[in-house]
Order: C-alpha cells, then sequence, then structure tokens
C-alpha cells in the first residue's frame, strides 16, 4: 500500500484534508436550495463509503510495504473492526448535528463551533493515548483555536436576530457536534497498527481503517438520519419518498460529491497520521474551520448585514486559527 514517510509531506495532505473538511458543506448549500439537508445527507453518506473503497483498491493494494486491502481484511479482529466501525457511527451523529447546525446557523458559525471544539477535545484526547510531538507548542496551538472560537461567538451575537430560538439552538446543536466530533478519531485510531510499513497482526491498514468506519457510518445512517427526519430541528417532518420523488441526477451528484471530498480529506489524514502522529493529523485537517468561515464570510455573504465592527472581530478569528494550527505544526518539529 501507499505510505508516506516523511513529515512534509504529511503535512501538505493534512492541509489537503483541511480544505477538504472546510469545503465540502459547500455542496450541502447547494443541494439544500432545492431540497432539505436530510435528503442530502443520504447521498452524502454513500458518497464517504465510495471513495474509501475506491483509494483502498487502489492506494491501499499497491506497493510493496503493509498488507493489501483484501489481506488486512481476511486477518483483522473483531476488536479492531468493531472500534472503526464505532468511529463511524459516533462521527456520523456528529456531522448530522453540525449539518444541522449550518442549516440554521450558517457556515460560519456552525464550523468554527463545532469543528473548533471537536479539535480542541481531538487533539487532547488522541495525544494522551499517543503522545507524539511537543506538548507545549501542540497545546498552545489548541489554546489559539478556543480563542478564535470564543471570538466567532461574540461576532455572532452581534448579527441581527432572525427569531429568539433559532440563534441558540443553532449554537447549542454546533456545541453539541463538536463535543461527539472530538471522539470519534480516537476510535478509528485504535483500529490501527501505529507502524503502517510493518503492521501488527490484528490491527487494520488506515485505508481498511477508513472503510470499516465509512460502513459504520453508511449503516448508522439508516438510525440517525431516519430520527431527524421524522424529527428535524426545524420545520416539518421530511418523508422518506421525498429522496426519489424530489431528488434528480444533479442533486444526487451533489450530495455524492460532498461525500467523496469529506472522504478524501479522511482517508489523507489517517495516512499522514503514521508520520505526523494522530494528534497532530487530526489537529491540522480541523483547520477546516477557517477554510469554512472563509466560505460561509466572503462566498455565502453570511454576515452581510453585521454592524460595524463585526469585522475586527471575524479578522481576530482568523489570526488566532493560523496562530493555532502553526504552533501545532511546529509541535512534531522542535
Amino acid at each position: 500500500m501507499v505510505v508516506v514517510q516523511s513529515y512534509t509531506v504529511a503535512v501538505i495532505m493534512c492541509f489537503i484534508t483541511m480544505l477538504c473538511w472546510g469545503s465540502w458543506a459547500n455542496t450541502q448549500k447547494l443541494a439544500t436550495k432545492e431540497w432539505r439537508f436530510q435528503l442530502f445527507y443520504w447521498d452524502y453518506a454513500i458518497g464517504v463509503f465510495l471513495l474509501s473503497l475506491i483509494l483502498a483498491l487502489t492506494m491501499g493494494s499497491v506497493g510493496s510495504v503493509g498488507r493489501s486491502f483484501f489481506e488486512d481484511l481476511t486477518q483483522a479482529s473483531g476488536s479492531a473492526v468493531l472500534s472503526a466501525l464505532l468511529g463511524g457511527v459516533i462521527f456520523n451523529l456528529a456531522n448530522i448535528l453540525l449539518v444541522a447546525a449550518i442549516d440554521i446557523a450558517g457556515m460560519a458559525v456552525a464550523f468554527p463551533i463545532g469543528i473548533g471544539l471537536a479539535l480542541a477535545l481531538g487533539v487532547i484526547i488522541n495525544y494522551i493515548a499517543t503522545p507524539l510531538g511537543n506538548p507545549l507548542f501542540l497545546f498552545l496551538g489548541v489554546a489559539g483555536v478556543v480563542l478564535a472560537i470564543i471570538v466567532d461567538a461574540l461576532a455572532y451575537k452581534k448579527l441581527p436576530s432572525q427569531g429568539e430560538k433559532t440563534p441558540v439552538k443553532g449554537i447549542f446543536i454546533s456545541i453539541l457536534a463538536g463535543i461527539l466530533m472530538g471522539f470519534f478519531y480516537r476510535f478509528v485510531a485504535a483500529s490501527m497498527s501505529t507502524d503502517f510499513i510493518n503492521p501488527e497482526a490484528g490491527k487494520l491498514s488506515p485505508y481498511s481503517a477508513v472503510v470499516i468506519f465509512s460502513v459504520g457510518l453508511l449503516l448508522s445512517n439508516f438510525v440517525w438520519n431516519s430520527i431527524v427526519m421524522v424529527k428535524p430541528f426545524v420545520g416539518a417532518p421530511v418523508p422518506f419518498g421525498d429522496y426519489f420523488r424530489k431528488g434528480n441526477l444533479k442533486l444526487h451528484m451533489i450530495g455524492i460529491l460532498g461525500g467523496v471530498i469529506w472522504s478524501l480529506g479522511m482517508s489523507f489524514s489517517i495516512v499522514a497520521s503514521g508520520v505526523a502522529g494522530f494528534a497532530i493529523s487530526y489537529g491540522l485537517g480541523q483547520g477546516a474551520t477557517m477554510i469554512a468561515a472563509f466560505w460561509g464570510i466572503f462566498i455565502w455573504k453570511e454576515f452581510k448585514e453585521a454592524p460595524t465592527g463585526t469585522s475586527k472581530l471575524l479578522a481576530l478569528m482568523f489570526v488566532s486559527y493560523a496562530i493555532g494550527l502553526g504552533l501545532i505544526i511546529i509541535a512534531r518539529i522542535v
């Protein structure tokens, strides 16, 4: 299988993860102009699984190191498979909550709060499990991200009210999504061998782990997404038949594209973790918050009605995130 052995290449892959994780939600914004996010999410889950399988059958099955995809699956222990599956189940619940928060509060708010919180928790949890990197620089970087979260919340409060309940609901759902998302990566990491070149018996390779994770995501979608279709956070229930009645090829492809984009980021993050370490790889990828905030602010104009002075808070948010990410990168070098 294809294995990364250079930290520089690993960091580049983590930045691609950042771009993917920060950009996939644009497909949701495009699709939900014509139908509800719950319907979009079925195609998204399919896209995640398809891309993970394609990468496992290509990058995960060529080369002279490690184990090929099918060889890896046949030797995997039940506990390793269960751990990766559970990671997919937890992530899916967290991501559905995040998608709901985006639908309510917008990308510029839901991503900085939800993903920023997930970054802080995820880095701490993964570093405790696999301590790799300078803890001082790593956690100073996390502190910079937390500051950006607080600043973003202050900027959000300045927006004209769109209703008394919706702003609070959007922030609450973002926080809940962030807490859950802070844990999913550890389950996937625990299913894998830390040595990708000579993997431990019974453990999964990075490509196999992402496929099993994607299966957990797709299967749990029949539970989590069905619940939010019947009991949505906002609006009337979503009939299951609308997926076929209202969907067309364009809408389905947009949803699948969203899943493919996110899955590419997940795969690159996991592959890069062999050199960068799980805490740094996850932390850099979750810099997606800046990318999403950029889309929300400059492309979707979600803060166009904000009062004077809000732009300074948003600028401070970007600076805090940039400093935080820089410190996280340095943590593996010093």
